[in-house]
């Protein structure tokens, strides 16, 4: 097994038999000890957090297989927190793409001008270059196309499988009283196909319930009704 890529909030290895293991850390995104899922540092550590990452992880996951969404999972290590996954290719070197729901975060203070914060979105999907140095700079369809990052079939596929996926994970958590603002995925290729790849967790949605924020931890017990 041999380490290929240490980010944010994972580790990647490589296994023998072509698969890779992701092993979720305590370590969450935000600043100055604040979370926050739209950020691009780490912030603050939470222990406890990359377990109940991979927990979510595992039961969203296992939700869309079973729709026959396609995904990277393959099976998940929760006393390890480490989680097999399909190899597949990224698009570029790292594409984010967010479903919102609520004009929150990046979205309302792009476009405060045009909108109140909260005001409901249609499913609105953006997408972003996982670009640290950059901030994570936002992407249009055309650029993408342009700089041969994907082609507008792949785009097209993607927004679709976006917007489905986010509200299958909207409905979920609908269940439980907890309202979805926004989430972030993950895409990759395996073959000629797109595939859900990365997480999902707390740590990449923001989630409220009865107008308060709720944090990666205790969004993880309210869905798992622990």
């Amino acid at each position: 097994m041999n380490l290929v890529y240490s980010g944010k909030t994972k580790d990647v290895f490589a296994l023998e038999d072509g698969n890779y293991l992701l092993k979720f850390k305590d370590d969450c995104t935000g600043a100055d000890g604040v979370f926050d899922p739209g950020m691009n540092t780490v912030g603050l550590k939470i222990d406890g957090a990359g377990r109940a990452g991979l927990r979510l992880t595992q039961y969203f996951f296992e939700i869309l297989n079973e729709k026959g969404i396609k995904t990277h999972y393959v099976s998940a290590d929760i006393e390890n927190a480490t989680m097999t996954v399909k190899p597949a290719k990224t698009f570029g070197k790292g594409l984010e793409v967010i479903c919102r729901f609520r004009a929150v975060g990046s979205f309302y203070r792009r476009y405060g001008d045009y909108c109140e914060e909260g005001m409901p979105l249609p499913a609105f999907v953006e997408t972003t270059f996982k670009d640290d140095a950059r901030e994570d700079p936002p992407v249009t369809k055309d650029a993408l196309v342009a700089l041969g990052v994907m082609s507008e079939d792949d785009y097209e596929n993607l927004k679709v499988a976006t917007q489905e996926i986010a509200t299958v994970i909207k409905d979920e958590l609908a269940k439980k009283g907890i309202e979805l603002y926004d989430i972030k995925f993950e895409f990759g290729k395996v073959g000629d196909e797109v595939y859900l790849i990365d997480e999902i967790s707390g740590g990449n949605m923001r989630a409220f319930k009865d107008g308060k924020h709720i944090m990666p931890l205790d969004l993880c017990r309210m869905v798992l009704d622990e």
